[in-house]
């Protein structure tokens, strides 16, 4: 199988040397959000590991930033923040999975090898999370447009 070359973006240096010693590899770091804008630009790797608040550059800014010049790289969000505007903030940035950083190893695993196919991938949580505000949005969105058709509907919702 081939390796996957990951940049991990965190400004915590013990939670870098964490993921460093769990992927088993020896991945680039950055400890901020401008730093991980230039080593993608630098390294593109294939999977950059980011963490939404940093100094400089929050994550989600990093994220649009890295993407604009380096579409192919797959960013994959690992942060602790569950609330909603993070999340879709950096679903709207371009990143391709979001993972709470209480994940197991294995789903890290496997979100890192998705993210690097191109794939999007979301932890159990955030899952939830999407499915749960996608409900309401199609709930809410009918009444709220009484002149659009029944195909007009479908499609919104």
């Amino acid at each position: 199988m081939e390796q996957i070359s990951v940049l991990i973006a965190d400004d915590h240096a013990f939670y870098r040397e964490g993921i460093r010693t769990m992927l088993a590899i020896r991945p680039d770091m950055a400890e901020t959000g401008a730093k991980a804008v230039q080593m993608s630009a630098a390294l593109q790797p294939d999977v950059v590991l980011m963490d939404i608040k940093m100094p400089d550059m929050n994550g989600i800014e990093a994220t649009r930033t890295i993407l604009d010049t380096s579409p192919h790289i797959g960013i994959l969000v690992v942060t602790m923040f569950d609330d909603d505007e993070s999340v879709f903030a950096a679903i709207r940035a371009g990143a391709r999975g979001y993972l709470l950083k209480d994940a197991h190893y294995d789903d890290l695993i496997r979100a890192v090898a998705a993210v690097s196919r191109g794939e999007a991938i979301f932890g159990p949580a955030i899952a939830r999370r999407m499915i749960q505000y996608f409900g309401l949005l199609r709930q809410v969105s009918l009444p709220l447009f009484p002149e659009l058709t029944e195909r007009e509907r479908e499609i919104l919702g």
